[in-house]
């Protein structure tokens, strides 16, 4: 009996070391999907405006350049535009909210950003 509680005990440690490295790995993982998508979108609104000389048109979801959500929906994707500038934005949601990293931007002169209390390291 006492082998199978040292057994317990040590999976119980093992576990709690593991958990905070995976959960910390998965989000790393979405984020990666949403800094993705910010750049596949911002190289279909550069194609816009090449055939069309404005962002001020150029929409995002159903009919647009890109669709309004990354693949799995981790961030809802949005634009502020202008004739001559555009902002992407990658805002968490769904089981993704809380990310440290808050929204991530991108802009037409491929300005990265982002609005949480992360390192910039981690999020871009």
């Amino acid at each position: 009996m006492v082998e199978l509680m040292i057994v317990v005990a040590i999976v119980a440690i093992l576990a709690a070391i593991a958990l905070p490295s995976y959960q910390a790995q998965i989000a790393k993982s979405r984020r990666a999907e949403g800094r993705a998508s910010l750049l596949q979108a911002a190289s279909q609104m550069e194609r816009y405006f090449t055939e069309r000389s404005t962002y001020a048109t150029a929409t995002l979801g159903t009919g647009g350049v890109y669709p309004d959500h990354t693949e799995h929906s981790y961030y809802a994707l949005s634009v502020a535009k202008t004739a001559s500038t555009f902002t992407l934005s990658a805002v968490p949601s769904g089981i993704h909210v809380g990310d440290p990293c808050g929204t991530l931007t991108y802009t037409e002169q491929g300005v990265k950003g982002f609005t949480g209390s992360a390192d910039a390291s981690l999020c871009w």
